[in-house]
C-alpha cells in the first residue's frame, strides 16, 4: 500500500469520507501514515507514528516512498509555531511536527523543496524535568478542541501525546490507549511530575488525562489548557473549587533526569 506525508501545518483525521463527519485526530505537519484503502479524494490511512487510523483528503498530503516514511524521525519542532520554507514560501507548522529527513548541515527536509531554520529537538537526547516544564507552559489557555493536537486547538491525549513527542516519548492517541502504557503508581502520595494522571465516567471508563505537577496540581485540556487541584478523589478546579473528573490511576510513563 503507498505512503504518504502531511505538508500542511495540521491535517485533519475524520471517522468518515466526508467534511462534516468528525475530526478524531490531526496528522501534524511531517507525520506519515500508510494508506489503507481510497475513495475519490478521500484516503483511510494509519499514522506510523501511533497507529491511529482515519479519513484524510489528498489535498493534504504528499506520496513518499517507504523508506522515508519509515525512517524513525529524530528531530520534533519545538516551539507554539516555527517557521518552514516550500519553495520561495513561507508558512507556520506546530509544537510536535516531524521533521522528516532533516539534516542538520543543509537544513533540507525529505526532499529539496522543504527546508527549516527555526528550533528543533533531537529526541534521542534524554530529557529532563526543566525540558518538561518548559514544554507544557506555553500551552496554558491553548482552547479545547476535541480531536486537536496543536495550540490552535487540543484536546486532554492530544495534549499529553504532543508534549511526549518533543520529549522524544512516544504515546498513543487516545487517553484509554495511553492508560496502558508505562507503569501503574501505587497513589497520589508516590506520583511524580510529569506522571499521567488519568480519569473516569460512572461506568469506569476512562475518559480524560492530564500531567501530574508538583504540590498536588494536574496541568490538563478541560474547556482549555489549564492548571487545577489533583486529590485521592479527582481534580477540583482553581476557580470555584468544584469537582470535575473522577481519578482512575496514575501510571509513569517518562524517566525524567533531573
Amino acid at each position: 500500500m503507498p505512503y504518504l506525508i502531511c505538508t500542511v501545518a495540521a491535517a485533519p483525521l475524520r471517522s468518515e469520507p466526508n467534511h462534516r463527519s468528525e475530526m478524531t485526530s490531526q496528522l501534524l505537519f511531517g507525520e506519515t501514515a500508510q494508506v489503507l484503502e481510497e475513495q475519490a479524494e478521500w484516503l483511510r490511512i494509519k499514522g506510523l507514528y501511533d497507529g491511529y487510523e482515519g479519513w484524510i483528503t489528498n489535498h493534504l498530503i504528499a506520496f513518499i516512498d517507504e523508506s522515508t516514511a519509515t525512517t524513525p524521525i529524530h528531530f520534533v519542532t519545538t516551539g507554539l509555531l516555527n517557521k518552514i520554507k516550500f519553495h520561495n514560501d513561507v508558512f507556520q507548522i506546530p509544537m510536535g511536527s516531524s521533521l522528516t529527513g532533516y539534516q542538520e548541515p543543509t537544513r533540507l527536509l525529505w526532499n529539496e523543496y522543504y527546508s527549516y531554520k527555526d528550533d528543533c529537538r533531537d529526541v534521542q537526547q534524554r530529557y529532563t524535568k526543566k525540558l518538561f516544564r518548559n514544554t507544557i507552559q506555553p500551552w496554558l489557555h491553548a482552547p479545547y478542541l476535541w480531536g486537536g493536537k496543536t495550540a490552535m486547538g487540543v484536546d486532554c491525549s492530544g495534549f499529553v501525546q504532543t508534549v511526549f513527542k518533543v520529549l522524544g516519548v512516544p504515546l498513543l492517541r487516545d487517553a484509554y490507549q495511553q492508560a496502558e502504557q508505562g507503569s501503574a503508581v501505587a497513589d497520589l502520595k508516590k506520583a511524580q511530575e510529569g506522571d499521567l494522571a488519568f480519569f473516569q465516567n460512572e461506568t469506569g471508563k476512562i475518559i480524560h488525562v492530564g500531567f501530574v505537577l508538583p504540590e498536588n496540581k494536574i496541568i490538563h485540556a478541560s474547556g482549555r489548557v489549564r492548571i487545577d487541584h489533583l486529590t485521592d478523589a479527582g481534580i477540583f478546579t482553581t476557580d470555584g473549587n468544584k469537582q470535575t473528573h473522577r481519578l482512575h490511576s496514575i501510571r509513569r510513563v517518562a524517566d525524567f533526569e533531573s
